[in-house]
């Protein structure tokens, strides 16, 4: 670190985002600064593996420092040290065990944790002298000052490692909650009833600190009710209120939060839309979709996945399509509506990929690929690999569909451009291949 001095003394900028962002450090996102004086040589502390990251420096004298990996994996026991004085700054990543030797009496470190101290929370300890870390300390612990505490740690066979953060998918029990935790074995899923997330005292309350990432898959989606006094509430509470208050979370304990979107938001004039298109949604159900876009755009961290004509486990166009063309009904389908099919394993798949190749944040349209189909065209393909005739399906159009109807209005074109998601490596899969494997599991 750059130290400024003269005869007074010295100067430096202790944290400077970012200069340190720059360097490579995370934005980690500091919420606390925390001091810690050693009146004489030789104090000696830890080794503890916080639940948080720290950035550690010298306020004045020096101290050597040691730490020891203490997270689940490849590197748990690996051990790192190196003496700090005012020119030296250390960035501890969470769950990696720190310690700390004043050499000169008077010592004060500083250090900065991203996450509030709670009393009760455990976490890994492991003792001074472990032989497998064989951390050489300056000062002889025979001659040490250490805390009753600290000389009890275990070494490192029985110290239990630090699991990673955990990633929960909000609205679980849906279509696209199912499927995510399909992708994300090791996820904790909540629905309403365990979390509501329209409530800003339950958001604030739910334990952050323990999770890395939300996969936010709950949504209001029932497009016509939602023009109903109630729906509307509804609506606006799931698809608006409560991804502001993921963001609001996200952004203040610095998670990943990933959101599902809809080419609702769009009013469907062009016949392709690609992520830089400006808002124009048409009903209540498109307009609160687009609020909750823009709010989840709070979070420093995010990801928005923008798709359209949703299949998955669960009531949907091609199982109504599948449960007709087995009783012998021949439908009237809209021939003039046009997208593309997106299965909810397509959706798990990309948020998997994304996460993986860390992709920059931001938003991302999500579809199956292949052709631009109408709702007449699917229903066709669906009574076709169903041993029906394709003619058996007859098309009318949105209007005389719609005849009689309390509808909200629906875009003409729900194409999305698939350019951005396709440069990060991602390759979607041609809708009607996953049909055809969609009917037949």
């Amino acid at each position: 670190m750059p130290v400024h001095g003269d005869d007074r003394g010295w100067f430096k900028e202790n944290w400077q985002r970012e200069k340190m962002v720059a360097l490579g450090l995370p934005d980690f996102g500091p919420v606390q600064n925390n001091i810690s004086f050693n009146t004489r040589r030789g104090a000696t502390r830890g080794i503890h593996a916080e639940p948080w990251d720290k950035f550690v420096s010298v306020a004045t004298g020096r101290v050597f420092a040691a730490w020891v990996d203490l997270r689940a994996g490849e590197s748990f026991g690996a051990t790192f040290s190196v003496e700090i004085d005012e020119g030296v700054a250390v960035f501890v990543p969470r769950g990696v065990g720190n310690s700390y030797q004043a050499l000169e009496d008077g010592t004060a470190y500083t250090y900065l944790v991203n996450d509030h101290w709670r009393p009760g929370v455990a976490y890994p300890a492991l003792a001074l002298d472990d032989p497998s870390a064989a951390i050489a300390w300056p000062i002889d612990l025979a001659e040490a000052d250490v805390s009753e505490k600290d000389r009890a740690n275990p070494t490192l066979d029985a110290v239990v490692p630090m699991q990673p953060r955990r990633t929960l998918v909000v609205g679980s029990r849906g279509q696209l909650g199912r499927a995510l935790l399909e992708v994300f074995p090791d996820a904790v899923g909540v629905d309403l009833d365990e979390l509501d997330i329209t409530d800003p005292e339950a958001v604030a309350g739910f334990p952050w600190s323990e999770y890395g990432l939300i996969l936010n898959a709950a949504a209001y989606t029932a497009v016509d009710a939602a023009e109903t006094t109630e729906g509307r509430r509804a609506a606006w509470a799931a698809n608006a209120v409560a991804p502001a208050l993921l963001a609001a979370a996200a952004a203040r304990h610095g998670l990943t939060l990933v959101h599902y979107s809809s080419d609702y938001v769009f009013d469907g004039i062009a016949e392709t839309h690609d992520e830089q298109e400006g808002y124009a949604p048409l009903g209540v159900y498109a307009q609160t979709k687009a609020a909750g876009d823009i709010a989840v755009g709070v979070a420093p961290r995010h990801y928005v996945l923008r798709t359209s004509w949703v299949v998955g486990d669960g009531k949907n166009f091609v199982r109504t399509m599948e449960r007709l063309a087995h009783d012998g009904v021949s439908p009237s389908v809209v021939a003039d509506q046009f997208g593309r099919l997106t299965f909810t394993t397509e959706l798990a798949r990309a948020t998997r990929h994304l996460l993986d190749v860390e992709a920059p944040y931001g938003v991302y349209n999500l579809t199956g690929d292949g052709p631009t189909m109408s709702w007449l065209e699917i229903a066709r393909e669906v009574f076709e690999l169903c041993g029906r005739d394709r003619e058996d399906v007859s098309p009318t159009d949105t209007a005389s569909y719609g005849a009689g109807k309390d509808l909200s209005p629906r875009p003409v074109h729900s194409t999305l451009d698939l350019s951005r998601i396709r440069a990060t490596g991602f390759v979607p899969e041609d809708a009607r291949v996953t049909l055809r494997r969609y009917l037949q599991g």
